[in-house]
């Protein structure tokens, strides 16, 4: 035990308990628990709290979980290799705890060595301080700020929320920001103070570091639900209505004949790639999808699905592959669906010249803040899509994060607009179909009669009495879907690709 008692003095550790919330119970109202998350309300706060059990990494705390960390790393002999990340986690957890019972002079207090023995296992194998977070699948957002500061999270239900976890050091920080890099291939220094990543899991990272950010080292994590939300969740949400739901359904697939080009466009966060996952979702099984995405998020119950991320360019500064490469090189791959993550630049372009040229059914996100702002975007740099092909987009679905006074943060698709084409070489019209009522928190239809429909009835001979019945037709699949709870999106894609199939049989 030699080289144990070297790193023990090397440490000067004397344990504690766990360090205990610095404010009075009194002060807080609990409001929610799941697992080992406790949400409270506090009136010197002004957005709620969310504490977890976990280690204050200072002082003798971190002491001892170094000491822990660097006795674990020379005698644990486990062969993870082929562990999942779960099952490394087992493993490492179990030798910890030996360790700690075969090692008295550790002075470990008998009811803190689970944890330790985990706070030891995340710094090894998770996210270190932050493991807890990534999770949780209640949490959307995870930013780390910088050292002397709370992390943030951002909650589905309670919105912006601080945690009882905080960073005293600036190097753990950047430690935890290299480990992430090193996990996807990356590095972040002075020569590439940026880190723009998606994880193994799909989360996608954002980390700077000084001197870019003024305060210290932050890193922000996305996350994504393991489940997805599929159309039943929205319209339960009331993020969209049956009709209007079942309006893009029709104009997703075009009946097989005119499939509609749409894109949804509205702020960050705002829920563009949640809705634009429910549309992809409507393309019929037998058509082959080809997404390209700057980082991959879509997440599609579908067969013939090809999946394509952008490359960042390498620290020599070669090996860039681009959206507009990638859209360019999806026109070689004989897809029937052309779906853009985010149209942002010359990618725009080459997808509206696509459309221009037999390309159906091409689906994409935009930021922006209205109908007519995201054309406005389109036709200026640096997506400059000319006007000429301007018109052949059909549909724009805006989408929009409101804080409602009585509900919070709500995410609403709050109007969907079609482009009507002028006869002259102009801006086209953009006429409003379905609009939302803040009042009655719904989304309704104006009433206007829409010219896509035209289309459509044109390219399938159905007259528009006919479409309307099958709008209708398709919001009562819909509602029943939701009656009988059947919300999985694998569910709901399975009943929505039987009803088409059906559909081609019926033709």
């Amino acid at each position: 035990m030699a080289y144990l008692d070297q790193l023990l003095n090397k440490a000067k550790i004397a344990p504690t308990e766990p360090a205990a919330p610095a404010a009075s119970p009194s002060q807080k109202v609990l409001i929610d628990s799941y697992g080992d998350v406790k949400i409270y309300r506090d009136g010197q706060e002004t957005v709620p709290v969310y504490e977890i059990e976990s280690p204050h990494l200072r002082g003798e705390e971190k002491n001892l979980i170094e000491a822990l960390m660097e006795i674990a790393l020379n005698v644990i002999t486990v062969e993870a290799g082929a562990l999942t990340a779960e099952e490394k986690r087992q493993k490492y957890f179990q030798r910890i705890i030996e360790i700690i019972e075969q090692s008295p002079e550790l002075k470990v207090p008998v009811n803190a060595k689970e944890f330790y023995a985990k706070a030891v296992v995340r710094e090894m194998v998770g996210y270190g301080l932050i493991d807890q977070l990534t999770q949780d699948d209640q949490l959307e957002e995870i930013m780390i700020i910088g050292p002397n500061k709370p992390v943030y999270v951002y909650h589905r239900k309670y919105d912006m929320v601080k945690t009882n976890l905080m960073f005293y050091s600036d190097s753990d920080i950047r430690n935890l920001a290299d480990r992430i890099a090193r996990a996807v291939n990356r590095r972040i220094d002075l020569q590439t103070p940026l880190l723009d990543a998606r994880l193994p899991d799909g989360t996608r990272v954002n980390a700077t570091i000084p001197p870019i950010s003024l305060d210290g080292t932050t890193i922000t994590l996305r996350k994504f639900k393991k489940d997805p939300l599929s159309v039943i969740d929205l319209v339960q949400y009331n993020t969209i209505s049956y009709e209007a739901a079942a309006f893009l359904w029709l104009s997703a697939d075009g009946m097989g004949a005119f499939p509609a080009n749409v894109l949804v466009a509205g702020g960050t966060a705002s829920g563009k790639t949640t809705s634009l996952n429910m549309l992809t979702g409507f393309v019929p099984n037998n058509e082959r999808i080809v997404t390209i995405e700057d980082t991959a998020e879509l997440n599609l119950p579908l067969e013939h699905w090809i999946r394509m991320e952008v490359r960042p360019r390498s620290i020599e500064g070669s090996g860039e592959v681009s959206m507009d490469d990638l859209v360019k090189n999806s026109l070689r791959m004989r897809p029937d669906r052309i779906i853009v993550g985010e149209v942002r630049g010359a990618e725009g372009h080459t997808m509206f010249a696509a459309m221009n040229t037999g390309h159906r059914g091409v689906m994409g996100t935009v930021h922006a803040n209205s109908a007519k702002e995201t054309l406005v975007r389109l036709t200026s740099p640096p997506i400059d899509v000319p006007l000429s092909m301007i018109s052949s987009l059909n549909l724009i679905v805006m989408q929009n994060r409101i804080h409602d006074r009585r509900k919070g943060a709500i995410r609403r698709i709050t109007e969907i607009a079609e482009l009507v084409p002028s006869e002259e070489l102009r801006m086209p019209t953009l006429q409003v179909l379905y609009q939302w009522d803040p009042i009655a928190d719904t989304l309704q239809s104006t009433g206007i009669p829409s010219f896509y429909l035209q289309l459509l009835s044109r390219y399938t001979g159905q007259n528009m009495d006919d479409l309307n019945k099958e709008i209708q037709a398709r919001a009562d699949v819909l509602k029943k879907l939701a009656d009988q709870s059947k919300r999985h999106i694998n569910d709901v894609c399975g009943v929505t690709q039987r009803y088409l199939a059906s559909r081609r049989l019926k033709v």
